[in-house]
């Protein structure tokens, strides 16, 4: 029988399309229904689309896998952000007060409404981490209600590369495929296969792909930096293949044999790997070339997380993603970043169960994807396939069939949600509507102010001023002869 509910979630990586169906039990948990994969080398670079007619023909593919295995249509599907167009960059504003001014809401939206009005070349603000608010000299995560002089609110912004939204928006729209949100993929990712207690003592959540690898730096359960570097395993396999192999042979040999970090001692005699029929390569070279370029990624990583955030990260390093899986990866965090502390995150916080033919247990690089259903809250399901004819509705058929989408209001944006084009669109026709009757508004009370002020000075010249003190004086007689009748 056809399942009636479930939420459809894809993540567009640098070398595959993936696309999951499941569905949200009532203890939390996630049945997965279905899962499609797609290559996605040949147009998506470093989780970038490149080519948008070959990624919109991917992502109809994708749907068609899952709406068969459904055996319903899929009427909306929920899509995650990241790979090397986005990053964060913090941003400070100020407020100077009056002495014992009383800190309002209004006060701390108008800066956050400052805050997201920045202006970056070719990038756009998608979503605000607020850090602490300065309330004189004391640090605050809620200054409403405080007395202070001077209020500054520190954010940290995260960026997107406008042409790429762009391009991504048009991928879906090409295909013809509703989206339900798009989700800020490492943010997602976070609040799914971190712990309460590893983002509030303090972690560096690390998701390696196949050309990026994501820096999430997180402390008191606040993103502190957020950084995508551009290095991943496809770099490992591709420097395997420089033995003059092809890349789809470097990257099996990668899958069987390559470690992360292997000591001096393993390395006695001159054991070889077998490269094909023929060739074979020592396995010191191969050593070689893997950790060098494990090395170069893992220091990087540790390079890029602040200074002043190294030392409190108390709950250490989290690992995902499918560079998550390579052996001994964690041995080469320790050995090339120094921390201790090390966890590799191989499915969410919440449990995930699956047939063993749909999903492979403990694969760190299905964690994304499977973050993005979890956070889903929309129905994906549409009508029930007819297997006797039309496996497919028509176009029209398919834009009539909009499932129980709940609209959002113009303007309202949850956390980790970066709005479609449409609706910033129409958040910034709204912007505009507002803006234009508040400065009809001012400007009526501009004119009322200048009649009123015109008026007075009128009332307060010489000669008005005599003509009413003749007209009180002349009132003054006539109650005076009243009075005497």
């Amino acid at each position: 029988m056809a399942a009636k509910d479930f939420i459809v979630a894809i993540e567009l990586g640098s070398s595959k399309v993936v696309g999951v169906a499941g569905r949200k039990n009532m203890d939390g948990s996630i049945s997965v229904l279905a899962v499609a994969k797609e290559p996605s080398s040949a147009f998506i670079r470093k989780g970038m689309v490149y080519n948008i007619d070959k990624t919109a023909q991917c992502l109809q593919n994708i749907v068609r896998q899952l709406e068969l295995k459904l055996r319903r249509k899929v009427t909306q599907v929920y899509v995650g952000v990241g790979g090397q167009s986005i990053r964060s960059v913090r941003n400070n504003v100020t407020l100077e007060l009056p002495q014992d001014t009383k800190v309002t809401l209004e006060m701390v939206d108008g800066m956050a409404d400052t805050n997201r009005a920045m202006r970056y070349p070719d990038m756009a603000v998608q979503d605000v981490a607020v850090q602490e608010y300065r309330v004189d000299s004391q640090l605050q995560l809620d200054p409403v209600g405080i007395q202070a002089m001077h209020l500054e609110g520190n954010y940290l912004n995260i960026l997107q590369r406008v042409t790429f939204f762009k391009n991504l928006n048009d991928c879906f729209k090409t295909a013809n495929l509703r989206i339900a949100d798009f989700l800020i993929a490492p943010l997602a990712l976070a609040k799914s296969v971190l712990t309460e207690t590893e983002r509030r003592s303090g972690c560096a959540l690390v998701d390696m792909g196949a050309e990026t690898t994501t820096v999430s730096v997180f402390t008191k359960n606040i993103l502190r930096h957020l950084v995508v570097i551009p290095l991943g395993a496809a770099n490992i396999t591709k420097d395997i293949a420089s033995l003059q192999i092809e890349e789809a042979d470097a990257e099996k040999m990668k899958l069987n044999y390559a470690s992360a970090y292997t000591e001096s001692a393993e390395l006695e005699g001159d054991a070889q790997y077998k490269i094909d029929g023929d060739r074979a390569v020592s396995r010191r070279t191969f050593v070689e070339i893997v950790e060098g370029r494990v090395e170069e990624i893992v220091r990087n990583v540790w390079y890029h997380v602040p200074a002043e955030l190294k030392d409190k990260l108390l709950a250490g390093v989290v690992l995902t993603g499918g560079g998550a899986n390579l052996k001994n990866i964690e041995r080469a965090f320790r050995q090339h970043a120094g921390v201790n502390k090390i966890r590799i995150a191989r499915t969410l916080t919440q449990a995930v169960s699956a047939p063993a033919d749909l999903l492979q247990k403990q694969d760190a690089g299905m964690c994304t994807v499977l973050s993005l259903v979890a956070l889903g809250s929309e129905n994906c399901a549409g009508a029930e396939l007819d297997t006797n004819g039309n496996l497919f509705a028509s176009e029209g058929e398919q834009q009539n069939d909009t499932g129980d989408r709940t609209p959002r209001k113009a303007g309202e944006k949850p956390e980790g949600v970066v709005l479609t084009l449409e609706e910033q669109q129409a958040a910034e026709e709204k912007k505009k509507q507002e803006e234009a009757a508040a400065k009809l508004a001012r400007e009526q009370q501009e004119r009322e102010q200048e009649l009123a002020a015109a008026a007075e000075r009128r009332r307060n010249r010489p000669f008005n001023k005599l003509l009413r003190g003749l007209k009180n004086f002349g009132k003054t007689l006539v109650d005076a002869d009243e009075g005497e009748g």
